[in-house]
């Protein structure tokens, strides 16, 4: 597999508040990879690593075959950029911004340029100071795209921006990754919007990575299994010895008052995995689904907490 964004080993730490360990991170080509993670996780952090902007302490970064920040010159060529802060001067009109931007970009293409503010509903002699943060997203995201990159970074592109604006930004870029083959590197809190487009996700917590596969299999492989014991043993400590389970235990929610069942979080699951409830002392009553946010929520409950969950913890 081929990848446009590759960090191996990468360590960095600007002092001693905050440090990324040894991040390992794959963006394969063409693809649309979202990088999920709560606020101070080291999402920005790992695109400034990439982008060139900040130095790491150690280990190696390529993006688009390049090395960083050695080609940095070429890799910027083929990149757009939508930064977490405009990057805009508001005394600029659209057009003005775009004639800007144009000058220094190679691969600038003006009619397409036209074609995004047409699109996107911008005026071109409107000055950016009197525009609305909708608006300036709208044409962070057309700046970025009219240079025809190979690769696209999102940063936060669509936070505070109303649903009409989200939609509109986003329907953009995917026509854009349909028609081009593009791959994008979208960094995103609104795990629902990073659902419905995304065929890759990643997840950040604490400086590291704690996840990174395709979407399918992240969407999938998190699961609720409503477990009921067959014998009083089941849920006690003294509960007989087995296999461990070929899925991974990130957390056990006892029975209470309310239900006679305890409920397992698992990753890894698989149908085929219940037959491992057939022998036990416990009876697997039901597979409950999970969307991104809940998988992500519990993902990231279980990564932080790293207590023993019983015989059947396994990393």
């Amino acid at each position: 597999m081929k990848y446009a964004i590759e960090l191996d080993r990468v360590v960095w730490s600007p002092g001693d508040a905050f440090r990324l360990d040894e991040l390992s991170l794959r963006v394969p080509r063409g693809s649309i990879y979202g990088f999920l993670g709560p606020n101070g996780s080291g999402k920005t952090s790992t695109i400034r690593l990439f982008m060139g902007m900040a130095k790491p302490n150690s280990g190696e970064i390529r993006v688009l075959d390049g090395s960083v920040p050695r080609d940095m010159p070429h890799i910027l060529a083929r990149l757009g950029y939508v930064p977490e802060r405009p990057h805009v001067y508001p005394h600029l009109t659209v057009d003005e911004a775009l004639r800007f931007h144009a000058a220094f970009h190679r691969q600038w293409d003006p009619h397409w340029a036209d074609q995004l503010v047409e699109r996107l509903g911008l005026d071109p002699s409107r000055k950016i100071a009197r525009m609305s943060k909708g608006e300036v997203g709208k044409l962070l995201v057309s700046l970025a795209l009219a240079q025809r990159p190979e690769l696209l970074v999102l940063d936060e592109p669509t936070d505070g921006l109303d649903p009409v604006v989200r939609r509109d930004v986003m329907t953009t870029v995917l026509d854009y990754v349909s028609e081009t083959g593009a791959t994008v590197f979208i960094s995103s809190h609104l795990v629902h919007e990073l659902e419905r487009i995304c065929d890759w996700v990643g997840v950040m917590d604490g400086g590291s990575l704690v996840a990174e596969v395709p979407m399918t299999v992240f969407k999938n492989g998190i699961k609720h299994l409503r477990v009921e014991p067959t014998r009083p043993e089941a849920f006690t400590p003294t509960r007989p010895a087995r296999t461990e389970p070929p899925f991974v235990v990130l957390d056990r929610k006892p029975a209470n008052g309310v239900s006679s069942y305890e409920t397992w979080v698992v990753r890894g699951w698989d149908d085929d995995h219940a037959s491992w409830f057939a022998d036990g002392p416990e009876r697997l009553r039901d597979v409950v689904d999970l969307d991104l946010e809940e998988g992500f929520v519990e993902l990231l409950r279980s990564q932080r907490s790293r207590a023993p969950i019983g015989p059947f913890d396994k990393d």
